[in-house]
């Protein structure tokens, strides 16, 4: 449970849980740091700003745009990859399904046998794309939105930009939908298109031991950051075919950076991924050069997606329940993810799990179909594997027909079939079933979104709002309230706005609809903002990811640095021995260090010392001219041999305090800091407001402010830790700024 925090005369503390309850919400975990954005502007690096010239700039911006163009080429290459994975998977899947269906319609021997094929088809790849992501590499689990999210935020989250992660991403999430798990291929696009800009913007791999010897000057965070920013809108253009979508997505969910130039290059790479996975798509299908196919999901082409204004009402109605289920959604997601982290707690039962809900998706598929006894003639069938099961010649089973095909599949039928294709009890049990199995499956260890099972579930309940339409306005286009109710329950979970609402009008290619979009979106996002947070969020604040919000906490203007700063601090001094350091690394593990200098100040007599701030050297830096053995020697000048490319070697995988060996000669030289730390951060005076400290944290993707008195003396340091441990909880109407606690054992 929360506790208040009074801000007037608060003074923070830093407080380290080592017991924290399962599943709690008020901690923080202090196993997440910051990302370095900020450029250390050292005299190695304006030594070498000193040799640039214009030539550079032109050869830096060059690379940027290329950078951006592979990164839209190898993000539709791995979408091409999935989705021809997918498409050959699920074609033998089906069949087999199918012929056996058939067989026992033919025998008239029940439902058992296609029962066990369909159990034995789903459940091996289900089983093998949760071992990959449990016993492999867990940083696959799940969409990976939420920790992309995270990495844009300025956190530095492990191994989510890594080579196996990516690998284990893709099988992983082919593996889920052959096992017909529900989730979608959607979301993990946005994760792999991160990994692959992470990686191609670096020009090494890690992994292998590689480096290319190229694209050096875009070894730093902040420019990282750009890349991946870039990656995720790819993502979203390969999945939906929407590079506008992907854009705003990166900038509405994810970036705490931007400008102009950063928006072209995003929308180029967007472009390019978009249109190299149509033209490959589109030579796949036999049509070569023509660009037919788009995207990893096709919603179709609407022929009229007219609307009266007498349509508003109900398309806010639409939202409001949208919000309301989304906000349960997300309420009930949060009880199972305590329950799993209690009870689920081993590799095996993780396992285990995705077997019994792979087993209970084919059971419940199978038993509704038992149930249901809606049969349609064939000609109007919304499948390709029409299946004739308890239905006579020349007719195919509907349930059926829904449940042994994609996701995007059933989207699609629900959006463009006529209304008297499906019975209103066939659409209510499929519509009930959905979003429960969406409830059990998000957030078990395989790698799959809520994007697409979240438009499955509100397509349904909205054909549903479409036929009580249809039978005052006989005249009414069902499939308008079929999207109007996948937007609404999709915005009630995630509580996308801007980003969902141009994502769909591209998938739909009608931006005559964007008006009505927009006004269900937001109002299912307001709707569940006022009883719950979004699904994201709620998994970001489960891990205790310290995310810091747009905006500072409300009403706290009068609460100031040196009430939240963390003190004492630890600091060097210009010329540091070289034991000294070691002590501290091995004894802190702080980041960042003010570099001070005491000076005589007779004033105050007794000849008093005064430690005036000289700068800021990061733990990373230590690391390096420890390791590189760069100290002050007698008759040696290692100044000039010294690069700022040495600190981009290792980036950005340091080595360790412990994995440096020094003898003990060498723990009794010195280092001159003053030639290698930042000798203007950024720093506030100890009187500056939370607001203003919070402001200029998040603007400049800071990761230490250091705090002054009136004398400029180091009297604190501000972490993105000190700022994210003020959390604005908003509940029914209700605000209140809470104080989390810090831990170390957080899962």
């Amino acid at each position: 449970m929360y506790h208040s925090v009074e801000f007037e005369g608060y003074e923070s503390t830093n407080v380290s849980e080592d017991n924290v309850p399962i599943g709690s919400l008020d901690y923080l975990s202090t196993k997440y740091e910051s990302l370095d954005y900020e450029v250390i502007e050292n005299e190695l690096y304006c030594k070498e700003e000193e040799n640039k010239g214009y030539r550079y700039v032109v050869q830096k911006d060059f690379s940027r745009w290329m950078t951006f163009f592979w990164i839209g080429v190898i993000v539709a290459c791995v979408g091409i990859i999935i989705y021809i994975g997918i498409e050959v998977g699920t074609n033998f899947k089906f069949n087999i399904i199918k012929k056996y269906f058939d067989e026992s319609t033919l025998q008239n021997n029940g439902m058992l046998k296609p029962y066990l094929v369909a159990l034995i088809l789903n459940s091996v790849p289900s089983v093998i794309g949760s071992y990959l992501i449990v016993y492999v590499e867990p940083m696959a689990k799940g969409s990976g939105i939420p920790a992309v999210k995270c990495f844009l935020n300025g956190i530095k989250v492990p191994r989510l930009i890594r080579l196996k992660t990516l690998i284990v991403k893709v099988i992983g999430v082919i593996s889920a939908i052959l096992g017909g798990l529900w989730g979608g291929k959607e979301g993990p696009m946005i994760h792999a298109g991160a990994i692959i800009a992470a990686g191609i913007s670096q020009g090494k791999s890690t992994t292998f031991n590689k480096d290319l010897g190229a694209l050096n000057f875009f070894r730093e965070d902040h420019e990282k950051r750009d890349f991946v920013s870039g990656g995720a809108a790819a993502g979203i253009a390969a999945a939906f075919g929407a590079p506008v979508g992907g854009l705003l997505f990166s900038l509405e969910e994810g970036a705490s950076f931007w400008n102009q130039a950063l928006t072209w290059r995003i929308f180029f790479g967007s472009m390019i991924s978009m249109f190299t996975l149509y033209s490959v798509l589109s030579a796949y299908h036999g049509h070569p050069g023509d660009l037919t196919y788009r995207g990893l999901l096709n919603f179709g082409k609407f022929d009229d997606l007219s609307y009266h204004i007498l349509d508003i009402p109900i398309f806010i109605f639409m939202g409001i329940l949208g919000g309301l289920t989304g906000a349960l959604f997300c309420h009930l997601n949060l009880k199972l993810v305590k329950f799993r982290k209690r009870y689920v707690d081993t590799n095996w039962k993780k396992v285990l799990e995705v077997l019994i809900i792979c087993s209970a998706t084919v059971t419940t598929s199978f038993l509704l179909i038992l149930w249901t006894n809606d049969c349609k003639k064939l000609g109007i069938d919304p499948t390709e594997y029409p299946i004739q099961f308890e239905c006579k010649d020349g007719e195919f089973n509907v349930m059926a027909a829904l449940w042994f095909q994609l996701l995007e599949g059933a989207v699609r039928s629900l959006f463009h079939d006529p209304p008297d294709v499906f019975n209103i009890t066939t659409i209510v049990y499929f519509c009930v079933s959905a979003y429960l199995l969406t409830l059990l499956t998000y957030g078990v260890d395989f790698s799959g979104g809520v994007l697409i099972p979240g438009l499955c579930t509100g397509a349904a309940w909205g054909r549903l709002v479409g036929l009580g339409v249809l039978n005052i306005f006989p005249n009414t286009n069902i499939g308008i309230y079929s999207l109007i109710g996948a937007a609404s329950q999709l915005g009630g979970i995630t509580r996308m706005t801007i980003s969902l609402t141009i994502i769909l009008v591209e998938a739909t290619g009608s931006i005559t609809f964007g008006l009505p979009l927009m006004i269900c979106l937001m109002t299912a996002k307001w709707v569940g903002d006022f009883f719950s947070e979004s699904i994201y969020e709620s998994q970001i604040q489960m891990s205790g990811m310290p995310l810091l919000a747009w905006d500072p906490p409300p009403l706290s203007s009068n609460t100031y640095a040196k009430h939240f700063m963390t003190h004492p601090v630890i600091t060097f001094k210009m010329i540091e021995s070289v034991e000294n350091i070691v002590k501290i690394l091995k004894t802190y593990t702080h980041n960042g260090f003010p570099v001070i200098e005491y000076v005589q100040n007779n004033e105050l007599g007794n000849n008093y010392e005064k430690c005036y701030l000289r700068g800021l050297i990061l733990r990373s830096q230590l690391i390096v001219l420890l390791q590189k053995k760069i100290f002050d020697r007698p008759l040696t000048n290692y100044w000039d041999s010294v690069t700022v490319d040495i600190f981009r070697e290792d980036y950005p995988r340091y080595s360790s305090i412990e994995d440096i060996e020094l003898i003990q000669n060498d723990l009794k030289l010195t280092i001159n800091l003053s030639k290698y730390m930042n000798p203007s951060p950024y720093v506030v005076q100890h009187t500056m407001s939370m607001p203003r400290v919070f402001k200029l944290f998040r603007a400049m993707g800071l990761r230490h402010i250091v705090v002054i008195n009136d004398s400029n003396e180091v009297a604190g340091i501000v972490t993105r830790k000190d700022l994210a441990r003020y959390k604005v909880k908003s509940h029914m109407g209700k605000i209140s700024v809470n104080e989390l606690k810090l831990s170390n054992k957080m899962d």
